[in-house]
């Protein structure tokens, strides 16, 4: 069912109500319809015009594992174009405009199988897909855009939507960003870690082809990633780019010319990709990190950004949101099947015990990344590039590694 904040105002029972249809929330609302569970999802914003290639320049890096989430949720057969693989991963160290240094760390996809370390898919394809499959779906009722009041207690939740309908439901999901009102209205503290740095995202088209080779090259101001996407309109051969750094540097790359612009992404790209240019409009964004002290309260549970957001320096902000997602659904479903309360105490401590260490580890792990890399000290540049070579010559540390990045604990098997 697809609605709006102006249908009747008929009250609504649901087994679950999602506030926030972002990826995170829109693909668990996604996957609980299509279980059989009846299922609300509420975002303040229209969907529709987050499908315009200028409302999120971003492309995401999805994990294997977190790829079969999406499947089952029914999104990734609705992409509208088939995502670009990461078959290998190159991991450099370096200085802007100077070669890589000799000691680098190589990961290719063979060494554990056949299935890519992941997918690039862009932001506003996800968006399509998502669009697509949520309004197809029998047993969700989407509200967008509308305003929406939540009240929990002992029995279930309430939540009015302004012009519309009461909707009860046993669990309210939040996933309605960083700065999250459920959590906030919950009581539950987050604590903020601010990064002195920006991220700047763009797209390029180039001469040769990238082989669905992702570069992760740290730079003493943050790391650069040139990440392979699929052929589009644009070209044959494309990337999504993210660097950081710092934000003085990063807004006065926004303000450069198109020339001066690409002659920035060479000095840290090098040119192994031949010429290049920029493809759309580019994009920067502050960096922080955040972790919400508690996932959980009474009949809420807090998923994606609203629990936790870490340092981009490996791209798995997105996978640690759909790992909440996958892990969260998992549950319901199963509670669902056995008639049980989907919002039990013994439920949600599951869930928080589930994810909670698992975003923190995440969180510690990039900002030690960013700490470690981000700096041009010498005797932390040779440690790490030693590190860097060590790992890449030790072949069971590096298949850990691998299968890390592959998102190993969501694989089947």
């Amino acid at each position: 069912m697809h609605a709006t904040a102006s249908a009747a105002a008929t009250p609504i029972e649901v087994g679950v109500c999602i506030v926030g249809a972002g990826p995170v929330g829109g693909a668990i609302a996604a996957r609980l319809a299509a279980a059989g569970i009846p299922t609300a999802l509420i975002d303040r914003a229209a969907l529709p015009p987050m499908e315009h290639p200028d409302f999120d320049g971003r492309a995401y890096a999805i994990a294997a594992g977190c790829q079969n989430f999406l499947a089952q949720a029914g999104l990734w057969d609705a992409l509208p174009r088939p995502p670009g693989p990461i078959l290998d991963i190159r991991i450099t160290d370096g200085r802007i405009g100077q070669p890589a240094s000799r000691l680098f760390l190589h990961f290719d996809h063979t060494d554990l199988g056949d299935r890519p370390f992941g997918w690039m898919v862009e932001a506003r394809d996800l968006r399509v897909g998502l669009n697509s499959r949520l309004a197809a779906l029998a047993n969700l009722h989407l509200f967008a855009p509308a305003q929406a009041t939540v009240r929990r207690d002992a029995d279930a939740a309430t939540i009015t939507i302004a012009g519309g309908p009461t909707i009860t439901a046993s669990l309210v999901i939040a996933a309605d960003g960083r700065d999250s009102r459920l959590r906030r209205d919950a009581g539950i503290i987050a604590t903020r870690l601010p990064y002195r740095q920006h991220a700047v995202v763009c797209a390029i088209a180039h001469e040769r082809p990238h082989h669905g080779t992702a570069l992760e090259h740290f730079l003493p101001e943050g790391p650069f990633a040139q990440l392979p996407m699929a052929p589009s309109e644009a070209g044959d051969n494309i990337s999504a780019l993210v660097w950081t750094d710092r934000p003085e540097r990063a807004a006065r790359f926004m303000e450069m010319d198109a020339p001066g612009f690409t002659r920035e992404i060479t000095r840290r790209l090098g040119t192994h990709l031949g010429p290049i240019r920029l493809v759309g409009r580019r994009w920067s964004y502050p960096l922080s990190a955040l972790m919400a002290q508690r996932f959980t309260a009474p009949r809420l549970a807090l998923v994606g950004d609203a629990a936790h957001g870490v340092h981009p320096i490996a791209g798995q902000g997105l996978n640690l949101g759909l790992r909440d997602a996958a892990q969260l659904c998992d549950q319901l479903i199963d509670a669902w099947e056995d008639g049980a309360d989907l919002a039990s105490p013994a439920l949600l401590a599951r869930y928080q015990a589930a994810r909670r260490p698992d975003a923190m580890l995440m969180l510690a792990a990039t900002d030690a990344l960013d700490r470690l890399f981000s700096t041009d000290f010498p005797p932390l540049r040779l440690a790490r590039d030693l590190g860097i070579a060590a790992v890449h010559r030790i072949p069971p540390l590096k298949r850990f590694f691998m299968r890390q990045a592959m998102g190993a604990a969501m694989l089947p098997g």
